[in-house]
């Protein structure tokens, strides 16, 4: 057993912040990594070292692995923390780690090649006996042959990229006369994303939840779920809203999801933090989707409903420790809802936002949660994913957990960008969010009452009146004309709420 000493964080922005702030109360140091543009980031100062990937393409920085071993080696780091997204799920990267000596906080490599492969993935699992939704998952990729198998399993049908996510290379098709079209628009999707234009088809289930399991599993053969967070509002295939335990899963359906998930791990012989991503119908049929081999965005939920640090119990996994619990021990409590805070601007297409972050608010109630990368004076640019924050929040019911976010969203502004942030307390406000009624098409489906509303002129004259206060105020202070106008500008889009 190698008791860690020094972890190198591979990835940026509030995952590097969340894992510093395990490893610091581990007494772990860090490396945290950042590109020139990033020098102001709170991330790029928070390690105990730092080091400049540079300037240029992600493929020159945060992908550069041999730069990054480069950097790990040099430093003495004895372990590598890849966060999510950018290596996260790359097994070249996992191997190339603990081929330097290093070791990778995450599961094997052979884990991460087998089940980020959507093909091989969902062959496994039917060897495990766990309900797949029907499909084609065959190497035959001539148009006409899929187009039979699409015929065999019955429209409305999913083709997916083998090799995909984030819905790249993924359309829904109606009607046969479509499918064709349909195939060669996501197969060069594929292609351009991840330089396969391999393909594989689903039946597409109408109204579906998307229900995932969170699973984690040490080195002496113990596999534990912490329940389950559904993550079914999404807009583009990415996820907005996360809840924990989800309106829809009875405890016996739990059970039966959370069996399922553990056989899967068992039968992989899994290390570490994954999830397992089920489809729920609206018969309580559930069907395996594919097998995060990380750490999740959403983690937060679980850990609020759960009180485990999920960042801890990876380190210890990596250690080669038992994990310190039975599955009796772990007990959900309460209810966990997780939004997503983009620099995008919803009531215009969501186009991306960009600018300098005059200001950013905090939420004031208890067990409310900011996990930010970003600080007052920092700027949004273009260059990486427009996701400024997660605000997450819990209290012993759902409808609690709603309404302490909902105020919570008021509360954490970013004075200077357009955000999502009154898209985002529509959504909770909704009637038919609070009743739980929120599949995969819910943004789509609620498109109409989800457009802003104009402000009636009390509210108007409240936010005038706002201005007005803080400009006095600010004035005295001597801020500057440039911040009051951006102050000015994010309170106009108080008229929509």
């Amino acid at each position: 057993m190698k008791k860690i000493k020094k972890i190198l964080i591979a990835n940026r922005s509030e995952i590097a912040l969340r894992v510093i702030q395990t490893a610091k109360e581990m007494g772990i140091k860090t490396v945290t990594l950042f590109t020139e543009e990033e020098i102001s980031l709170p991330h790029a100062r928070a390690g105990d070292e730092s080091f400049c990937l540079g300037s240029g393409p992600l493929r020159e920085t945060y992908l550069n692995q041999e730069k990054i071993i480069k950097i790990a080696k040099s430093c003495g780091a004895d372990a590598v923390h890849p966060g999510y997204g950018f290596l996260s799920e790359k097994s070249p990267f996992a191997k190339l780690v603990t081929e330097n000596g290093l070791i990778f906080i995450g599961p094997a490599a052979e884990s991460i090649e087998l089940m980020g492969d959507k093909k091989t993935s969902k062959i496994k699992i039917q060897q495990l006996g766990v309900p797949s939704i029907p499909g084609y998952h065959g190497d035959n990729q001539d148009g006409l042959h899929l187009q039979q198998e699409a015929k065999r399993i019955g429209f409305p049908i999913l083709i997916k990229a083998s090799a995909g996510g984030g819905g790249k290379g993924m359309r829904i098709v109606e009607y046969e006369t479509e499918f064709l079209a349909a195939l060669d628009s996501a197969k060069r999707e594929s292609l351009n994303a991840f330089g396969d234009d391999t393909v594989l088809l689903e039946k597409y289930i109408t109204s579906p939840r998307h229900i995932e399991i969170q699973v984690m599993s040490d080195s002496h053969g113990n596999h534990f779920h912490l329940f389950e967070r559904e993550c079914s509002i999404q807009r583009r295939y990415q996820k907005i809203v996360e809840e924990s335990p989800s309106p829809a899963v009875s405890s016996e359906l739990r059970a039966k999801m959370t069996e399922a998930a553990l056989k899967i791990t068992k039968g992989i012989n899994y290390l570490g933090a994954g999830t397992i991503e089920f489809i729920l119908d609206t018969n309580g049929e559930f069907y395996f989707l594919e097998m995060n081999t990380r750490l999740q965005v959403e983690h937060p939920v679980t850990e609020m409903v759960t009180g485990l640090d999920l960042v801890k119990l990876q380190i210890l996994v990596a250690q080669g420790e038992n994990l310190p619990f039975t599955q009796k021990e772990i007990k959900q409590t309460g209810h966990a809802i997780e939004v997503r805070l983009y620099a995008e601007n919803p009531d215009n297409d969501f186009l991306p936002s960009i600018g300098t972050i005059q200001k950013i608010g905090s939420p004031s109630l208890r067990h409310t949660r900011l996990d930010c990368g970003y600080v007052d004076g920092n700027e949004v640019t273009i260059s990486f994913d427009p996701m400024l924050a997660k605000l997450v929040a819990w209290a012993d019911t759902r409808e609690q957990a709603a309404h302490k976010l909902n105020i919570s969203l008021n509360e954490v502004v970013f004075l200077g960008v357009k955000t999502n942030r009154h898209y985002l307390r529509r959504i909770l406000s909704l009637p038919e969010f609070l009743e739980g009624a929120t599949y995969t098409h819910f943004v789509k489906t609620y498109q109409e009452k989800l457009k802003p509303k104009s402000a009636n002129n009390q509210a108007l004259a409240l936010a005038l009146a706002s201005y007005l206060f803080y400009k006095k105020e600010q004035q005295s202070n001597g801020q500057s004309i440039d911040q009051l106008n951006c102050a000015w500008s994010s309170l106009k889009g108080f008229r929509n709420i």
